[in-house]
């Protein structure tokens, strides 16, 4: 009888382990997205409200191609930021609930970082993009799924590096590099389907 209360507390015991671990990679999980809303929302907003003059002008670079093409709007580059401040304002509105504690903090500094950052690595992408000789739509791969992370995390780094440290653990980083290529990926079919994007990628 003493050795099945023994095994009978040993199993309890693990079960307990994998109960809290699954619980962190879940609230890794959520805080990962939570956090990085602000810059997730711009580029389909800025895709589903472009059009107008193109950011360049219609300008070419030295090389003879154009420096960033039609597809990168000042409508849809500006639209998109706002969209994106627009719910991180929302986001900083929400995170007093107590329901919502164990989710990162943004700042006002942060939401606009993390909006113009997304959509400033998606313009410098497509800027690079060109150079390379790739058309508008032509898949490049990685460079299109973390394009908005770049620029999000290169200027909260710069502008906002004692945020960046206490907020984004090691875990939520993680999965923001696992999460962003599936959300981009479903937001691009969404897109297609939805004819705002030629492509589905």
């Amino acid at each position: 009888m003493r050795y099945l209360n023994v095994y009978i507390c040993s199993l309890l015991q693990v079960l307990e382990s994998i109960i809290i671990s699954f619980d962190s990679v879940i609230i890794a999980l959520v805080a990962a997205f939570w956090i990085m809303l602000p810059a997730y929302v711009p580029n389909p907003v800025a895709a589903a409200a472009g059009g107008g003059r193109p950011i360049d002008g219609g300008r070419y670079f030295s090389d003879g191609r154009r420096i960033f093409g039609d597809g990168k709007t000042y409508r849809g580059f500006i639209i998109g930021i706002l969209a994106g401040i627009v719910v991180g304002i929302i986001q900083i509105l929400l995170q007093d609930l107590p329901a919502l504690a164990f989710l990162p903090v943004h700042t006002c500094l942060s939401v606009f970082l993390f909006s113009f950052g997304a959509l400033f690595g998606d313009l410098m992408k497509s800027f690079f993009k060109r150079r390379l000789g790739k058309e508008r739509g032509e898949k490049w791969m990685i460079a299109d799924q973390y394009d908005l992370v770049a620029g999000a995390f290169l200027l909260a780094v710069i502008f906002d590096y004692s945020w960046v440290i206490s907020t984004i653990s090691i875990p939520v980083l993680v999965f923001i590099l696992i999460l962003t290529p599936v959300l981009h990926r479903v937001m691009n079919i969404i897109g297609y389907i939805a004819g705002v994007k030629d492509v589905p990628w």
